[in-house]
């Protein structure tokens, strides 16, 4: 049996839905407030970069690649004068455990947390720079956040890919952001949470609609056809994870994880936009 790139996809996206509640979590952000770092977004780029120890804000930008510079120096390295990368990574881990517990309760999750660590077992680091960063960091010992550190994983071995495919179709970090939100619905949460200004983003749009790929209505076919494209590469370098799992126990995965998913999506953690997509 053969894992294709859409059943990769959907089983990522069924983890995705969990592991994406350290990212609007409240008990997260509140975690974050006792390092004392006023600038926007410092806790995210603190605890996601954790792994790579006390980095430079280049590493930053060039790995996350769709944040404006200026936000990332902003935070970084003033996140490391506040705190070790560790104590970042432990507030994150801490505020998602609260947030899971409270809206899961206790589930038995240990078959799941084993499939998907199986999952994990078969990704590579090569080209992968966030992903083999965080590979090296030990699991935490508590079963729900066991499957959120999975989710982790193969998130951001997902992520790494889905830059090789924006620097393939020729989308600077602008331009990816307005085709992306364009094409999820989500512009207005990343035109305000990425850090660039009008002038940035206009100039972006008009580089996209010289190409064809914008107009007055939105993305045009040859910019939909150019998003899907990325999509399908982001997909096909996503599998190696779940082939090593394997057809039918990832669909055991998704059998087991689907209902957790649907009650974080239920629980009005994460915005309408990700929720629309479930």
């Amino acid at each position: 049996m053969t894992v294709t790139p859409a059943l990769a996809r959907r089983a990522w996206g069924t983890l995705e839905t969990l592991h994406v509640t350290g990212f609007f979590a409240p008990e997260v952000n509140a975690a974050y407030d006792r390092f004392a770092v006023p600038a926007t977004r410092a806790g995210y780029f603190a605890a996601r970069a954790s792994a790579f120890g006390p980095c430079a804000p280049e590493l930053v930008v060039s790995t996350f690649y769709v944040f404006a510079p200026q936000l990332v120096r902003a935070a970084v390295p003033a996140v490391w004068d506040a705190a070790p990368p560790a104590d970042w990574a432990a507030a994150r881990r801490e505020g998602v455990a609260t947030r899971l517990h409270d809206v899961l309760g206790e589930p038995d999750v240990a078959e799941a947390v084993e499939l998907a660590r199986e999952a994990c077992a078969g990704l590579t680091p090569a080209g992968r720079p966030i992903y083999a960063a965080w590979s090296a960091v030990e699991w935490p010992e508590d079963p729900l956040l066991q499957l959120w550190h999975a989710g982790l994983l193969l998130r951001e071995h997902r992520g790494d890919g889905h830059v090789t495919a924006l620097l393939s179709a020729g989308l600077d970090p602008v331009e990816a952001l307005v085709t992306g939100g364009l094409a999820s619905g989500s512009t207005e949460f990343v035109r305000t949470t990425r850090g660039w200004s009008d002038d940035e983003w206009a100039a972006g749009t008009e580089r996209l609609r010289a190409r064809g790929l914008v107009d007055d209505d939105g993305l045009t076919q040859a910019g939909r056809d150019l998003r899907d494209d990325v999509e399908t590469v982001t997909d096909f370098l996503a599998v190696e994870g779940w082939a090593h799992l394997g057809e039918e126990r990832l669909h055991r995965l998704v059998e087991l994880v689907t209902p957790l998913r649907q009650r974080m999506l239920d629980s009005g953690t994460l915005p309408d936009w990700i929720r629309s997509r479930g």
